[in-house]
Parts: structure tokens; sequence; C-alpha cells
């Protein structure tokens, strides 16, 4: 957990964890739901990273809170798969932060999620900027981790569109 992938300025394995009995469905691989239970974790995992964690949540009374979410689904998993998350950080503007989170399932990519995290002070329950050592903390990961270029599947939405026109 939390090893560099991909060499020095590669993303960062922020998780990693094997498929559960219990996580697979009625059509026999892991569920939807447990997609984004991993990349959770990972999401955490990058957070303590950059210390705006669980316990910069006990020092400052802020935190962290996932304010938009898109997962693709590339590759079915199954029961017994191993599973590594690779985290960046692909976007920072102060008070808000882009993650972005690949899973493989040894070789294969398996599924995407990309999530916006918004800083937030949990004594008004208002948005807030990030204190100044962390941000440029971030920062600093978030232009290493743009040297790497924009993953393809990053700032995906969802639309219906038309094979033909008209």
């Amino acid at each position: 957990m939390n090893k560099v992938a991909g060499g020095e300025l590669g993303a960062w394995v922020s998780n990693t964890e094997t498929v559960r009995h219990e996580w697979v469905d009625y059509n026999g691989h892991m569920n939807v739901a447990y997609y984004v239970l991993i990349f959770d974790h990972g999401t955490d995992a990058v957070l303590d990273l950059l210390d705006i964690g669980e316990v910069y949540r006990g020092r400052t009374n802020c935190s962290v809170f996932i304010a938009e979410a898109h997962v693709t689904y590339e590759q079915e998993v199954h029961e017994g798969a191993e599973l590594e998350v690779r985290s960046r950080v692909s976007g920072f503007d102060g008070k808000r932060l882009i993650l972005y989170h690949e899973m493989f399932s040894g070789d294969v990519m398996v599924a995407t999620n990309e999530v916006l995290c918004l800083h937030v002070d949990l004594t008004a329950r208002r948005a807030a900027p990030i204190p100044d050592d962390a941000a440029r903390r971030i920062a600093a990961v978030a232009a290493t981790h743009a040297s790497l270029g924009s993953p393809a599947r990053a700032g995906r939405s969802i639309a219906l569109r038309s094979r033909r026109p008209g």
C-alpha cells in the first residue's frame, strides 16, 4: 500500500484488496458497490498521504467531503481477484481537488474512478480554503502528476448520443 506505480513520478498505489465472496452478486462478478468501496479506500489513503485525512480532521476540525464521483467499469472481476488501485491528483484549486483512480487486476485496468473532493470546515459545515502548508504540498503533487499527462478516461460524463443525425 502507498507505493509508487510506474516509476518515481508515477501514480501512487493507494490500495490493494482481494475480491471477497460476499462482494460477488448474482451475475457472478463483483457488485458495483464494492468497486466504489475499494476506490474509497484508495481516496482515504491518498488523503492520508497528503496529510489531509483522518488525523488532519482531528487536528484541525476540517475534513474532505466527496462532492461528485464518476466510475467506469471496463472489465468484470471475480471472487479471489487481487486488485490494485493507482491514484493521482489531477486537479487542485485551493478548496477542491480531483483524484483520479485506476483499478487493476494484474496488468489489466478493470475500472476507473474520478472524485471531486471539497475541503470543509466542520464547525461551519461550509467549504473552506485548505491551509497554506497543505495547499503547497497538494499543489506540488498535482504538478508532478500533471507531468504524466491527462488520463484518457478522466473528465468523462454520461450522455446518450444518437448514432445517426436526426
